[in-house]
């Protein structure tokens, strides 16, 4: 008997054992047979199979075994947190395989965890089982398991608490692989590849767009001194974009531009003795392995913007300084939820990053749209500007990535272009998170946070809706110029309301935000809301950042239904009211607490006094208490 098939039994005991029902070389479950139609693992395009596959629960369960323990899996390192995914890897070791098979299912199938198994050895006192869990953002190896029972409808729930998410938010387990990630990459392109901070996120880029290409491989990266590996990516990305055919030409040109300096770098091309390869390979094995699926898979997560942010973070600055202030994942959720994006709009980012809010327009539009107006949406209904050329750069990988090679994106100045140009589009939403703090002095007044959102607001069509994320001293707007733009707000379009947000929005960067809704080219004549949203049940968490409670979803509800459908609300959280350009468009400003206090608040207030009177009169203070002449 072949020693596969040995193997083969021993695992199929084991899930008898277990009570798993499995299905061999195959599966009934119609959405895994059209996720691995084109699975195989030597990139043949046909159909493809793991020796096992079983669906317990929400979960899907694949496996992939091999009679050799040397052949259960090939690591990048000797960390072992990274599978190598090239088609030698695939095809000869047990993990790599089941890893390859999990992320097809994730891919394209609605199953969205999924455990992969790489089993080896031919004794079951000495088989080797080791668990991989895999989502949307990446998978997390986990250590090896005796047998499958935890695996089973009884434990599998556990499991995934207790082992895979080790009690934590599943939204922070994810967010820990992307950050976990994002350092070692950061750690790696500056130790092997000697970059510049603004140098990393474009090598990133680069490598992803190549990495899409079907006759790049990263075997051949070679190191090759002729034709370098260098040359080799830039060559395999620029024919990609000629692929998805990239409009304008200049758009290209552009993008290509800011690729070129990988092509002469020899220090990336060359081979490293440390990794016995040349880093350029080492950084697209990588990439390949832990982050192209989490960007191609139509997630709303903005993962390449969020490498972005963690490189700035990890280089010891905030972005300030360069008035960068990305826009979290959950905040470009919420603009398309406030203005109610749908697949007929046509959206507007005139400040458009790494292009965040469009991905998160896109997202939302797709999913409710019909399947003729999908190439609509992706070819017309997303247009953004953005000057920096690097961010503008990255931002067309981004929607390169997301099968958005034709999006509307321009490398310009937007202050600079014409408001009857731009009303020719017809844009029916804007969405923005401006530069900060550009406009504190006098030569640069006419960039303040207020001037792109005049010059936003007039450039839409008429009845746009129009969502801006700005610090709260915008809203504020004390200065002279300032309050002759809240006029000309008003006076022009309507101003919707402003709702405040949590002080943590924008972690570790010290920005107090607000949401400013407007309607477009509609002078004022009403109410306004103003809500206080700083507890929307997000909180930070030490070393990760901010991530969802459990209060999260009640939170948001509650703000959708007070901002879409009327519903009542205490003026604690919500007051509306006429506003007039000298206010403060604030909630702070409009709000009065008109509650009587009680007899207990009274007694609390007492107790707290008295409690501090003590407190200094024991730290030697009681000074600080006693009467002068002058208060008798």
């Amino acid at each position: 008997m072949a020693k596969e098939k040995i193997t083969d039994i021993l695992v199929a005991k084991l899930l008898e054992e277990a009570g798993i029902k499995y299905e061999p070389q195959g599966s009934t479950i119609k959405e895994i047979v059209e996720a691995l139609k084109h699975a195989s693992k030597r990139d043949t395009g046909k159909p493809g199979f793991p020796d096992f596959t079983a669906q317990v629960g929400d979960f899907i369960i694949v496996i992939e075994d091999k009679a050799d323990t040397d052949k259960q899996a090939k690591y990048m390192n000797d960390k072992k947190d990274t599978l190598l995914m090239d088609k030698n890897s695939i095809e000869q070791y047990a993990e790599n395989g089941a890893l390859h098979y999990a992320l097809k299912v994730i891919e394209h199938s609605s199953f969205k965890k999924v455990i992969a198994f790489g089993c080896s050895g031919t004794e079951r006192e000495r088989l080797i089982i080791r668990p991989i869990y895999v989502s949307p953002t990446g998978y997390k190896i986990m250590p090896v398991v005796k047998d499958f029972k935890q695996f089973n409808d009884d434990n599998i729930k556990r499991y995934y608490k207790e082992k895979v998410c080790e009690n934590k938010p599943i939204e922070q387990v994810e967010l820990e692989v992307i950050l976990r990630r994002a350092s070692q990459l950061h750690e790696d392109l500056r130790n092997y590849g000697n970059l510049g901070d603004t140098e990393k996120p474009l090598v990133v880029s680069a490598i992803l767009l190549a990495l899409c290409e079907d006759d790049f491989t990263t075997d051949s990266l070679t190191g090759d001194k002729v034709k370098t590996d260098g040359e080799k990516i830039f060559e395999a990305l620029s024919t990609h974009m000629d692929r998805v055919k990239v409009q304008p030409g200049t758009k290209k040109d552009k993008v290509i531009d800011q690729f070129r300096f990988i092509r002469n770098r020899p220090i990336l091309s060359d081979k490293e003795d440390r990794l016995g390869k040349s880093p350029l390979r080492y950084f697209a094995e990588y990439l390949d392995s832990n982050i192209l699926t989490a960007i191609t898979n139509n997630s709303p997560e903005d993962v390449l913007g969020r490498f972005y942010g963690e490189f700035i973070r990890y280089s010891g600055g905030d972005g300030q300084t360069l008035g960068v202030v990305l826009t979290p994942k959950h905040i470009t959720e919420l603009f398309t939820e406030l203005v109610d994006i749908k697949p007929s709009d046509i959206v507007f980012d005139p400040c458009c990053g790494t292009g965040g809010f469009l991905i998160a327009a896109m997202h939302r539009m797709l999913e409710t749209a019909k399947p003729d107006e999908k190439d609509r949406i992706k070819q017309n209904g997303l247009h953004g500007i953005e000057l920096r050329d690097d961010m503008f750069s990255i931002a067309t990988t981004n929607m390169i990535l997301r099968g958005d090679g034709k999006s509307n994106l321009l490398c310009q100045d937007f202050l600079k272009q014409s408001v009857s140009k731009l009303r020719d589009k017809h844009f029916t939403v804007g969405l923005m998170n401006p530069p900060y703090s550009q406009g504190k002095k006098k030569e640069t007044a006419h960039l303040t946070e207020l001037k792109f959102i005049c010059h936003l607001l007039d450039s839409l069509d008429d009845g746009a809706r129009c969502a801006v994320i700005v610090p709260t001293s915008t809203m504020a707007g004390k200065t002279k110029e300032d309050k002759k733009d809240k006029k000309y707000i008003l006076e022009h379009h309507t101003l919707e309301g402003v709702i405040t947000l949590n002080t943590q929005t924008f972690y570790n960067v010290g920005v107090n935000p607000v949401v400013a809704i407007f309607t477009a080219h509609k002078p004022h004549d009403k109410y306004a809301k103003f809500i206080d949203f700083k507890d929307d049940g997000y909180e930070v968490f030490p070393h990760i950042g901010l991530l969802p409670t459990v209060r999260a979803t009640e939170r948001k509800e509650l703000l959708l239904d007070c901002w879409l459908k009327g519903r009542p609300a205490p003026v604690s959280f919500m007051v509306q009211s006429t506003v007039e350009a000298d206010d403060e468009w604030l909630h702070s400003f409009y709000y009065f607490n008109e509650e009587i206090p009680t007899d207990s608040d009274f007694e609390k207030s007492m107790a707290d006094y008295l409690t501090f009177e003590f407190s200094m009169i024991s730290h030697g203070k009681g000074y600080l208490f006693e009467e002068k002449e002058e208060d008798l």
